[in-house]
């Protein structure tokens, strides 16, 4: 009877299957426990299959709002985030989010419903080359031709956003391509093998042992670690490397939490909005060791005046990244935790840095980030932002969208752990903070989960209430509403004589009628004493939800570095 059972299951799994069935199997093959999608003409087959099969599926309201939940959960996670939308508009809904995840290192693998194969150039119904319109933005992809290629493709797609330099997989497939009839073969146990990717993980040895004698003879040096440390899992191997050597470490805006925002060798964020600390700092280094961070613009400031005393080190994984923006002295291609091993192997005598952090340490006394309360009626940002972090003891997700609430957030809320940091960087994308906390809710259930938000960019996706309350996820939607584009004002403010073109909102909802009919809580707050007692409540609470946390309208985000300007040209610092 045993054997008779074996041999029908043997052959069932032999009958010929959909492309869809397949498509779905092939994801349960990859561990894949959380899609984020929308439906429509061109994937019907692919939710059908969906129907019959335990694979969770979140129905987001708006195809960005599935592909920025599925970044949170990606990078919350470090898993690789799956995202299904259907053909035409709903495929181009999801390109803002493709090109957030590829500058970011984002692994995400995104179908996109095509029409089906007879009619592709003929401007069919919801017809749209997604190919050709994210070439530019995604790591790879894919267009199906034929069904029986489908597992090797889904397996491929998963392997090049995941490895190496994490970034997202486009794989467009033909609605008839889904319907077909074929028999599958399992490409679960089988390798990945593609000639022309081939990602260097493992350091070259003579470029350790420079970097060592660099770091050795270095009487200033200095760490900035950007978010290739957590990609790496290298949190650990950073902080012994770090105190091994009494090292200072600076982060980039994506690298924050890579080590503990409390830890006494660090600095805070360099950049355009980075502490006075951490960007003198790297203006007088003569050892700067970049670990995957690849340079930006924000993080740089005027080139000629980035790091002009130091010998660089660069280790990163994409090659591709280094010496594009700074000239590097010792290149090291290699994933950030194998290379902080092979240095912590290294039996190199640590540098004497005493005077170099007595240094640090007085202009961390000196030149601290402030603001004046005193000048202030009503709150602010900084201290909303304050506030979070007492209340949460630093230990809570975060998320952001762009602007002035993600600079306070990322100078105010000291991170303990990794992961934890979650915004759009590269991009710098509206309307990415809120529906990346509802992926970051369901990669970390038991954590506590806040969505600092600006009034605007909340607007462009606060049609994704509906999930908090359809799956009951305790997110926390803080908005720090000072009912203007901040940022935007900020810089009309300071470079255009404070002309305000369209930056000042006069017209909003009343976001707290708009969180009851969602059926979700809503407050609202306008003193430092309501805050205290609203935010004590809602951050203790085991349910959704939403703050409306009114701001002084025209407070500016110090320090600052100009366009144009060197980070050791800071506006807005202590004493000036």
């Amino acid at each position: 009877m045993e054997a008779s059972s074996k041999f029908v299951e043997k052959a069932i799994q032999k009958l010929p299957g959909r492309g869809a069935d397949v498509l779905i199997q092939s994801l349960k093959d990859q561990g894949v426990d959380v899609i984020f999608g929308y439906p429509g003409g061109a994937v019907l087959p692919i939710y059908d299959a969906l129907h019959q099969n335990p694979i969770r599926h979140v129905l987001a309201r708006h195809e960005q709002g599935a592909i920025h939940a599925a970044e949170g959960y990606a990078r919350v996670s470090g898993k690789t985030g799956v995202v299904i939308a259907t053909s035409g508009p709903g495929a181009t809904n999801l390109v803002t989010g493709i090109a957030d995840a590829m500058l970011d290192s984002i692994a995400l693998v995104v179908f996109t419903g095509q029409v089906a194969s007879g009619v592709i150039g003929t401007d069919a119904f919801q017809e749209a080359d997604i190919l050709g319109i994210t070439q530019p933005i995604t790591k790879h992809s894919y267009q199906v031709k034929n069904v029986k290629d489908l597992p090797r493709i889904i397996k491929e797609a998963f392997y090049i956003a995941s490895t190496g330099r994490p970034g997202p997989v486009v794989v467009d497939i033909p609605k008839d391509i889904s319907t077909n009839l074929f028999v599958a073969t399992n490409a679960k146990d089988e390798e990945v093998y593609l000639p022309g990717y081939q990602p260097t993980t493992s350091p070259n040895y003579l470029q350790i042992q420079k970097a060592a004698l660099a770091l050795s003879q270095a009487k200033k040096p200095l760490i900035l670690a950007g978010a290739g440390v957590l990609t790496a899992k290298a949190t650990k191997e950073l902080k012994e490397f770090v105190e091994r050597n009494q090292i200072p470490v600076t982060n980039t805006l994506l690298g924050l939490g890579s080590i503990a925002g409390n830890h006494k060798l660090f600095l805070g964020m360099a950049g355009m909005h980075g502490t006075y600390t951490a960007n003198t700092a790297i203006c007088d280094c003569d050892v700067l060791l970049n670990i995957g961070a690849r340079f930006d613009d924000r993080l740089t400031g005027n080139l000629a005046h980035f790091a002009p005393n130091a010998k660089v080190i660069h280790i990163d994984i994409d090659p591709a990244e280094i010496g594009k923006n700074v000239p590097t002295a010792i290149p090291i291609v290699a994933d950030a935790k194998q290379a902080l091993l092979e240095l912590l192997k290294q039996s190199f005598e640590a540098p004497d840095t005493t005077e170099w952090l007595e240094c640090l340490s007085q202009n961390q006394i000196d030149y601290p980030l402030q603001y004046n309360a005193e000048k202030q009626q009503g709150i602010l940002p900084q201290q909303a932002i304050q506030l979070i972090h007492r209340l949460t003891g630093g230990d809570a997700v975060v998320t952001t969208d762009v602007g002035q609430h993600q600079m306070w957030a990322a100078q105010y809320y000291a991170f303990n752990h990794p992961d934890n940091w979650v915004t759009s960087g590269g991009l710098g994308t509206m309307g990415f903070g809120f529906p990346a906390a509802i992926g970051a809710q369901l990669a970390k259930p038991n954590s506590k989960v806040i969505s600092i938000v600006g009034d605007a960019g909340f607007q462009m996706t606060l049609q994704e209430l509906s999930l908090l309350q359809e799956l009951r996820l305790p997110v926390k939607v803080v908005i720090l509403n000072n009912q203007c584009l901040g940022m935007v004002r900020q810089w009309q403010e300071t470079f255009y004589e404070g002309r305000f073109s369209q930056s000042l909102i006069h017209v909003q909802p009343d976001f707290v009628k708009l969180a009851e009919a969602y059926d979700i809580k809503g407050y609202k707050v306008e003193t430092l004493e309501e805050a205290e007692v609203v935010f004590a409540e809602a951050l203790n609470s085991n349910e959704p939800v939403l703050i409306d946390c009114r701001v002084v309208q025209m407070e500016n985000v110090y320090p600052m570095v100009a366009p144009g300007r060197g980070l050791n040209e800071m506006i807005g610092v202590k004493g000036e």
